[in-house]
């Protein structure tokens, strides 16, 4: 076994992803939207809501537009590496790009009143609009703290899915209230409320691809029972960092995680399987698919 050789050496780009939840009657569904068909990276894919840190994130009016000082958002995302704009800016990228991509918007009139008008707000973004216009025109601030730190995941040397490498910070909350999701018919081709482990079964029985972000991800979802649960274990830990190791072993790509014996570091940082085998266009652990959930 022979960790595979690193093909592209470029810094990942920060971005950043929300999974966005609601309750049902059996437990919590996650929303899910499938990249576009013709997209340059993870074309097909289903995916969260997300995407790269724009310059302008890390510079809205903080005191104007968010419910929380850029210097609090810096201590929850527990990164003394990244300073405290970049950090308030993933906070703002994670909101930014769920309102273009699903139309939804977790943010509170300044005023107190008015309603929250999400389908105009993604109508300007959509138009053109910066971000922090849209913001000040509707008189809205964003809600921070309705969103917190889940883990962070750094693209490997060697990507197995898609040909660009990015440095995503997930974030987990609950879907606002009043509000319907929907793809933009652009970026993203459906848009789809499940289960974390009926998503996870569609994969399996090839209805759906997944990333292995999103895989993990899941299966660490689907222990949860309520989406209060997940906010919970959320606010209690600290956003495990995951760089994944790919190698190749008998012709079979694998990746690893955190406490797998090929990975360097020890500690597990997720619940579940250390490594998943690509077999016939399907990630899935070595021990089989049930593996996801011991």
């Amino acid at each position: 076994m022979h960790p595979a050789a690193p093909v592209d050496s470029q810094t990942p780009r920060a971005a950043a992803t929300l999974v966005l939840l609601r309750d049902s009657a059996t437990g919590p569904e996650v929303l899910l939207l499938r990249r576009h068909a013709q997209a340059s990276n993870m074309a097909g894919v289903y995916v969260f809501p997300g995407g790269k840190l724009d310059a302008e994130d890390s510079t809205l009016d903080a005191a104007t537009h968010l419910d929380q000082p850029p210097a609090t958002l810096h201590e929850r995302l527990n990164e003394p590496g990244t300073d405290s704009a970049t950090a308030a800016g993933l906070y703002v990228a994670a909101l930014r790009e769920a309102l273009e991509e699903c139309g939804l918007l977790l943010a509170e009139p300044l005023g107190g009143a008015t309603p929250v008008d999400a389908a105009r707000a993604r109508a300007m973004l959509r138009a053109g609009q910066p971000f922090a216009q849209v913001l000040a025109t509707l008189q809205l601030r964003l809600q921070t703290r309705q969103l917190a730190p889940w883990s962070r995941w750094i693209t490997p040397l060697a990507p197995t899915v898609g040909t660009r490498r990015f440095d995503t910070r997930f974030f987990v909350a609950q879907a606002p209230a009043g509000q319907t999701a929907r793809h933009d018919d652009e970026e993203t081709t459906d848009s789809v409320w499940l289960a974390p482990r009926t998503a996870l079964e569609q994969y399996r029985d090839g209805h759906i691809d997944l990333a292995p972000p999103q895989i993990m991800s899941l299966a660490h979802l689907a222990r949860h029972a309520s989406v209060a649960t997940v906010l919970e274990a959320a606010h209690r830990q600290r956003p495990p960092l995951i760089q994944p190791e790919p190698f190749d072993h008998d012709g079979v790509r694998v990746i690893c995680y955190p406490g797998d014996a090929m990975h360097p570091v020890r500690e597990r940082a997720l619940p579940g399987p250390t490594r998943l085998h690509y077999r016939e266009r399907r990630f899935i652990p070595e021990e089989g698919f049930d593996a996801l959930f011991c």
